[in-house]
């Protein structure tokens, strides 16, 4: 089943509509927590690319990225969020909560919101950001455990921040078969990506077919770097069978042309994969290097400090 048309063609206008309209139709309640504070300040701002780069420097396989989301990136990935469906939405590696704060405008009860992050610094700001939201600590990719208390409840949507390019295959397909065990028909499973194909295997390969159906967003051009939202559904669901017509020879030698032809491509695209997995594990390898360089090197021990200092909340009064 694809993404309804609806929501593709809102899509499609989403990153040129924004930047002007903004959410003038937002829901009360979400306007609510707006104006209560959750919508983060210049101040505010410039903390949180602090904490997130001072998070990514300290890890940068477990951050994936030197920034949090961009508004923008946001707002594309909670229009695939429904705010009339049943159940949770569960959030995976929500930062400083720019994505958390799209979902509330969105129309979703900060009630029904729960958080996963790893980081017990983002956890502590994001329970005084959005202290109406549940925020757990524990690794997403152990959902089971992590949210062993949310067993027995609907769960309508997860939606993932987390850098899934920087794990193996293996544990990708597992926190979404994690994530699908935990929501009913219907769920659905949303990721963004700063890369050109899809970071789950959404497609029969060597003969297997593909547990999930992916469809993309148009790119986010807006968002630095730009990026993209997938949208994952069970593919029983998303294909259901239909009844099988009769074919004449000539329809039968397309067919079987046109498979040879995906194969192909397949091959193909599996090599230029691995080619980028390699040279994408060298790079961070390089980067982990460098980075363990510059914290032992005395010179930029003060910038350390500032940095450090920037990072951690001012206390009141």
């Amino acid at each position: 089943m694809d993404v309804d048309a609806e929501e593709r063609d809102s899509a499609r206008q989403c990153t040129a509509r924004e930047g002007v309209a903004g959410l003038r139709g937002t829901h009360s309640r979400a306007e609510t927590v707006v104006r209560a504070g959750g919508a983060p300040s210049i101040e505010e701002r410039v903390g949180d690319e602090a904490r997130f780069f001072r998070a990514w420097f300290e890890n940068p396989l477990r951050t994936g990225a030197v920034s949090p989301s961009g508004r923008f990136l946001s707002r594309m990935m909670a229009r695939y969020v429904d705010p009339a469906a049943d159940g949770l939405v569960v959030e995976l590696g929500p930062g400083t909560g720019p994505v958390t704060l799209a979902l509330l405008q969105r129309g979703i009860a900060p009630e029904r919101l729960v958080l996963v992050e790893f980081d017990a610094a983002f956890c502590r700001l994001l329970s005084r950001r959005f202290p109406n939201c549940r925020v757990v600590q524990g690794d997403a990719y152990d959902l089971g455990n992590t949210l062993a208390d949310l067993r027995g409840q609907k769960v309508a949507a997860v939606v993932s921040s987390l850098p899934l390019l920087t794990r193996p295959e293996p544990d990708r397909n597992a926190l979404l078969a994690e994530a699908f065990a935990m929501m009913g028909p219907g769920g659905r499973f949303v990721q963004f990506t700063y890369g050109m194909v899809s970071p789950v295997p959404c497609q029969t390969r060597r003969g297997k077919p593909s547990l999930y159906a992916g469809e993309a967003s148009p790119p986010v051009w807006l968002n630095l770097p730009p990026a993209r939202v997938w949208i994952y559904r069970d593919a029983c669901e998303a294909a259901p069978a239909r009844p099988a017509r009769p074919q004449g020879q000539l329809m039968r030698s397309l067919r079987k042309r046109t498979v040879k032809m995906r194969v192909g491509l397949i091959v193909t695209r599996d090599k230029v994969e691995t080619e980028i997995r390699a040279s994408a594990a060298r790079a961070r390898q390089q980067i982990a290097i460098r980075a363990q360089k510059a914290r032992n090197d005395k010179a930029l021990q003060p910038a350390f400090a500032l940095l450090k200092k920037i990072s951690e909340p001012k206390r009141r009064g």
